[in-house]
């Protein structure tokens, strides 16, 4: 396998609110500025349960990486759009179930990188990688991770509350795609993806807020999700409110009944 290269560096700019900050706002982290609470506020006051939303998707892809580590066996993981570390982290999870699994994050924003020492905590028999990579950017992320993954044995692709940061002008369908087709047969692609077929008036007003913040913002239908999925074999039960998603492997979660209007899907491909 190749070396993986260092990642550039790149200053934090803290004149405009990043997803990943904002995320670890809503998740109750310390790893946020002044502009990425605001936009946080706002969105709060437009959706009082975006900070349990957030929650939800960290429980996805905690059952997510139990059923695949578990049940299906995966031992190598790339997780796209890491975001700040909020334990248990996947590489936590994974390893837990299998203590040589490997796990390769990705994300662009440096101040996730100032944290990867605490994603690189795994286990003495597992590895765990950090990528500086714009998601965006497949071959370079692919190219990368090749450092530490083996393409030729199933890989499961996380993308937790990623793609509604990429637009389809910016190549939403074609970076999944091209990511895709580089995995094994038996790997397995986990993605969730904010709702645009919930409540569309206050979907409206949120992605105008985070535009206004300068954060590109793309609430996707049901179909619109389930495209992200071509080719692939969905396990049941399909693409479902994050809830919905074999809620049976849930560990500490604490639910209050309130709709989550993100969609989450896990596939398998053939």
């Amino acid at each position: 396998m190749a070396a993986i290269p260092p990642p550039e560096t790149h200053p934090i700019d803290t004149s405009k609110p990043h997803p990943a900050r904002v995320y670890d706002w809503f998740l109750g982290g310390k790893d946020n500025y002044p502009v990425d609470e605001e936009l946080g506020l706002q969105i709060v006051s437009l959706e009082p349960q975006t900070k349990y939303c957030a929650q939800h998707n960290r429980w996805f892809m905690q059952r997510a990486t139990r059923r695949l580590a578990g049940e299906e066996g995966i031992r190598q993981f790339l997780d796209i759009g890491t975001g700040i570390p909020t334990e248990p982290n996947l590489h936590r999870i994974a390893q837990s179930a299998a203590p040589e699994a490997r796990v390769v994050y990705v994300d662009n924003d440096p101040i996730v990188l100032a944290h990867a020492e605490a994603l690189l905590r795994g286990t003495p028999e597992g590895v765990t990688e950090f990528l500086q990579v714009d998601a965006r950017e497949p071959d370079k992320i692919l190219e990368q991770a090749e450092g530490v993954l083996d393409f030729t044995q199933p890989i499961a692709l996380s993308l937790i509350a990623l793609l509604h940061f990429i637009s389809d002008d910016d190549g939403a369908y074609d970076v999944v795609e091209r990511l895709v087709s580089a995995l094994a047969p038996g790997s397995h692609l986990v993605l969730s993806q904010m709702a645009g077929d919930f409540d569309p008036e206050r979907t409206r007003q949120a992605v105008e807020m985070y535009k206004a913040g300068g954060v590109t913002l793309v609430p996707r239908e049901r179909a619109d999700v389930e495209r992200f999925f071509e080719g692939l074999e969905l396990l049941d039960p399909g693409v479902v409110w994050l809830p919905d998603w074999h809620a049976e492997l849930g560990v500490d979660e604490i639910r209050n009944g309130s709709p989550v209007p993100l969609y989450a899907g896990v596939a398998r491909k053939p």
